[in-house]
């Protein structure tokens, strides 16, 4: 996430409002099924971890530079 500036799940909000603005409806699930290449929620049992006290630093240098 602090690669990009952004987190999957502002890219899924994103993916649903631009959906939307074309005239299409994508439900936030399969917005999130899109970006994360499975059901969220399988993705987090898999996946999700805690944050390490490293990784909470870097992405709150990220944020105070991109405001």
């Amino acid at each position: 996430m602090t690669l990009a500036g952004f987190c999957r799940n502002c890219l899924s909000k994103w993916y649903v409002a631009e959906a939307g603005s074309l005239g299409e409806e994508v439900s936030m699930e399969a917005a999130r099924e899109r970006v994360y290449g499975m059901p969220y929620d399988t993705w987090k049992e898999q996946y999700q971890t805690e944050a390490t006290p490293e990784k909470l630093a870097a992405f709150e240098a990220s944020r105070a530079t991109s405001s």
